[in-house]
């Protein structure tokens, strides 16, 4: 007669077949109900669900995707984070320019999906697939104001003064970003108007040329309406008025035919969540609000002088003393304080590293250390941590997050869920999908009760969530903060 199993043999059963269960299934359980694939999944689909991790392609400018004091900001940033949130899986940016570059990214499976606003064209439809619209738009021309302008006795001596007839661009010189679509159709309109327009392919942005019709550098440039609606706030010495396309639709673009589950995967979220309250809030947070006109201009704008705080020199000093990418610290430092050096917690960390009383007391300061202290003490702390680390776990990414977990949870906890990792045949050395499960469910009995934990209970979701959080953040400022 076989023996009942005793309550230890039940629990180790239990966190085995939890472990087997989280190494495919997304950590965030309220994510279950959005993570339903439909029948029609293909291998693309359920490779990005396996993976846990969507990689898109984005350009960097004031619309899709940059940094404004430390936070990831940008319509496509915000509309790919959203749906990667409904797969429950977490989203990789990839930065590239020259959009035929990415084309050959997208067509070389280094990355998922292209969201670069690309205008669909019956040319691009046959090479690849279109989501339903994220926009609807129109090319239009930027001009300069007229010389004097604010001093025009009425509206309509300023309109007779820019062009506003397609008529009008025979014989003007046009510049234009090299690779658009934008040569196209003004090799079109030639045909139509029957006349010569000179079109300079220009290596540069479209938000850097619009920038340049600003300076007098150059007379005209063309741009999609709304790249050119957010610029004319920034720079009110331009004019955008004057459309030369009908409506156009912009889109995300796949792969052609392999990707026909994630194409209705996206369209299918699309047609939902467009309907929402949110989705309206972030098309007008970047295309309606006037805020725009000051984070453009803002030192701690990325597309500006490319600064993430005040304390950035600081930074730098104490990482570099550490060995750490300064970036990387400065995520860390956003996460704690969002860069406010007078920042209080519920539990009574403070500044700009949320260090606790007894940690400050540790290190010779109080709370009237300057920011400078804050930062100083705080690199010093992570050395600290550091070295209680051991030497096994060499990967330095990996390390890096151990260091981060001990930052927010205490060393203890950490050196817990190592020992649960070797307990339960997970590699105790590395924290990825090995090590971190444990502490993330570390506020469960079946864990904080086991033999080998010494420090009992643990809010593991929150230390997940500081580690995930901060790598992420840590790979938009790679992305688009120099070193």
């Amino acid at each position: 007669m076989l023996k009942p199993l005793n309550i230890f043999t039940k629990l180790a059963l239990l966190v085995m077949l939890s472990g087997f269960w989280a190494c495919n299934q997304n950590t965030d359980n309220n994510a279950s109900s959005k993570n339903k694939l439909k029948a029609d999944t293909t291998d693309k689909l359920q490779e990005i669900i396996n993976r846990r991790k969507l990689v898109a392609l984005t350009d960097y400018n004031s619309v899709n995707y940059y940094i404004y004091r430390g936070e990831p900001m940008g319509y496509q940033y915000e509309m790919l984070q959203k749906f990667t949130e409904h797969l429950g899986i977490r989203l990789e940016l990839r930065i590239e320019e020259n959009l035929q570059k990415g084309f050959k990214l997208l067509n070389k499976d280094k990355v998922d999906l292209i969201a670069m606003g690309l205008t669909v064209t019956g040319k691009r439809q046959s090479q690849y697939d279109f989501t339903d619209p994220i926009i609807i738009t129109r090319q239009v021309l930027v001009q300069r104001m007229p010389e004097g302008w604010q001093k025009m006795a009425t509206r309509d001596e300023i309109e007779g003064n820019l062009l506003r007839s397609s008529l009008e661009l025979a014989g003007k010189t046009i510049h234009v970003e090299a690779g658009s679509i934008f040569k196209k159709r003004l090799e079109t309109l030639m045909d139509e108007i029957a006349d010569t327009i000179y079109i300079i392919e220009d290596k540069r942005e479209v938000e850097d040329l619009i920038a340049a019709v600003a300076n007098g550098e150059i007379e005209y440039t063309i741009a999609d309406e709304h790249i050119a609606l957010i610029n004319e706030r920034i720079y009110p010495d331009i004019d955008a008025k004057m459309p030369i396309s009908f409506p156009q639709k912009l889109a995300w673009a796949v792969k052609k035919e392999q990707d026909k589950a994630l194409l209705n995967e996206i369209n299918q979220w699309l047609q939902s969540y467009n309907n929402t309250l949110e989705a309206r809030v972030i098309y007008n947070k970047y295309f309606k609000n006037n805020r725009v006109r000051y984070l453009a201009k803002s030192e701690y704008t990325s597309f500006n002088q490319g600064r993430l705080s005040a304390f950035d020199e600081t930074i730098k000093a104490v990482a570099n003393e550490i060995g750490w990418d300064w970036r990387l610290l400065a995520s860390l430092i956003y996460q704690e304080s969002e860069f406010n050096p007078d920042a209080v917690s519920w539990a009574g960390a403070y500044g700009l590293m949320q260090l606790m009383p007894v940690v400050m007391e540790q290190f010779g300061i109080d709370s009237t250390a300057s920011p400078e202290e804050q930062i100083r003490i705080g690199g010093k702390f992570i050395q600290y941590l550091n070295r209680q680390i051991p030497a096994s776990v060499t990967d330095s990414a990996e390390r890096i997050k151990f260091i981060l977990a001990s930052y927010n949870a205490g060393v203890g906890h950490v050196l817990d869920a190592r020992r649960l990792a070797k307990k339960y045949k997970k590699d105790p050395d590395v924290w990825t999908e090995q090590t971190d499960f444990f502490l993330l469910n570390k506020s469960k009995p079946a864990f904080y009760h086991d033999s080998v934990v010494y420090y009992g209970y643990a809010r593991g979701e929150e230390t997940y969530a500081f580690v995930e959080q901060i790598t992420d953040r840590y790979d938009h400022y790679r992305n688009l903060i120099l070193e």
